[in-house]
């Protein structure tokens, strides 16, 4: 399965109901939009939906700060 930033952003409005405005460069966490039981669930979107497994140590701001950087880290770990 392949993972876009529309999928991410659908989830993160749908499972975590979250209604700010948002596109793939929307700062997510530094922002404070999401926190980190948020990061919990959309690590288990990301390998359910990529199909990869997400190290501990990947999980930055770098690779997570936003969907588009989310899907970039994604496509490098398949």
């Amino acid at each position: 399965m392949s993972l876009t930033a529309d999928d991410l952003i659908r989830f993160i409005r749908d499972e975590l109901n979250v209604e700010d405005a948002m596109d793939a460069e929307t700062e997510l966490f530094s922002t404070g939009i999401l926190d980190s039981v948020a990061m919990m669930n959309i690590i288990g979107f990301v390998e359910e939906k990529a199909g990869i497994e997400v190290r501990p140590a990947d999980v930055t701001l770098e690779n997570f700060d936003t969907a588009q950087r989310i899907v970039d880290y994604a496509r490098e770990q398949a």
